[in-house]
């Protein structure tokens, strides 16, 4: 089996050649080949992340394994064919969907195969404004959890150029920490810390009912992510906004100035592959993502939804200033 590192160079295999790896539901080891990645192929990338675990981000639970997995620079899902989905999910490659070559290397012929794209589409539409994609596909895709206790991992981290040592070191250490927290909750409170939260420290919020704030944001627009304490003013008990959550990972930016990248109406439940509808558009900012910092290490840099009451516009010339 090909081993792939971070900044390993790659080609996308062809239609042909891809279509060889799926199975009569599209899919390779249950992970979904999707619509959207049908115009990578025959194209040259780096590898960004190796994937061999992620957050499980539907039943919240513990980390999970996938084998044989990486992510590409810059290839994430357009919702192109998910119905305008705007989660930007940074997309699962295949070691078999992919071939490792040099800069030297021909390029290889990109043949077409037409008879991969309606056996894509066949297996994208699940019903009206019901979708499947790699994201709720996951727990079939990575069935294995992944124990924190787990030292493969971390040095798996390190040795596929995912987190350097003192990052790793780090989430262990705040891995750790939360342990502890979890365990200090059944403590009379004047032995926890922070009342026992996690590391990051996003208390629950106090409000039953909370505020929005309208800016009308455009993707390009400058603005600044609030500080903490004006955002945890803005929280229910469940740490969230009008339904949306303010996470430990997010609290890392606060005060972080950035742009626009866009405003988010529609995306896919990755419980029920529903197409939902904001009552209220949500925010992605250009270069943040969920690092995994506060997650093991997690590669799979998912893109935080922002409520525009948690930013403030930001003057060009401020900028500069």
């Amino acid at each position: 089996m090909m081993e792939l590192r971070v900044g390993d160079l790659v080609e996308v295999r062809s239609e042909e050649e891809i279509l060889a790896t799926l199975d009569d539901r599209g899919e390779l080891d249950s992970l979904p080949f999707m619509p959207e990645m049908l115009k990578y192929c025959g194209q040259r990338m780096t590898v960004h992340k190796v994937a061999h675990k992620l957050c499980d981000t539907i039943e919240k639970g513990r980390m999970r394994r996938m084998e044989h997995a990486v992510h590409l620079t810059g290839a994430r899902c357009d919702g192109g064919a998910h119905g305008g989905c705007g989660t930007a999910c940074s997309i699962y490659w295949k070691h078999d969907w992919l071939k490792k070559v040099t800069p030297a290397d021909p390029v290889g012929e990109a043949r077409p195969a037409p008879k991969l794209l309606p056996l894509l589409d066949a297996n994208t539409l699940k019903g009206p404004d019901r979708f499947a994609c790699q994201a709720t596909e996951l727990l079939r895709a990575a069935p294995t959890c992944v124990r924190f206790s787990d030292v493969g991992q971390y040095v798996t981290d390190v040795k596929s150029g995912n987190a350097g040592v003192l990052a790793t070191v780090r989430t262990i250490t705040v891995g750790l920490f939360n342990h502890w927290q979890r365990f200090s909750r059944k403590l009379p409170r004047p032995l926890r810390i922070k009342n026992g939260i996690n590391w990051g420290f996003v208390p629950p919020g106090t409000l039953k009912r909370t505020p929005s704030g309208e800016l009308d944001l455009k993707p390009g627009e400058l603005v600044r992510v609030r500080p903490k304490a004006d955002i945890l003013a803005t929280l229910d008990a469940n740490r969230n906004n009008k339904g949306l959550g303010f996470e430990e990972e997010m609290a890392r930016h606060c005060g972080k100035v950035t742009r626009v990248r866009s405003r988010v109406e529609v995306c896919v439940d990755e419980r029920t592959g529903e197409l939902l509808t904001m009552k209220s558009p949500c925010i992605t900012l250009e270069d943040i993502v969920c690092a995994g910092a506060y997650s093991v290490n997690c590669p799979r840099e998912f893109v935080p939804f922002w409520r525009e009451i948690w930013l403030e516009r930001v003057n060009e010339s401020e900028n500069h200033q």
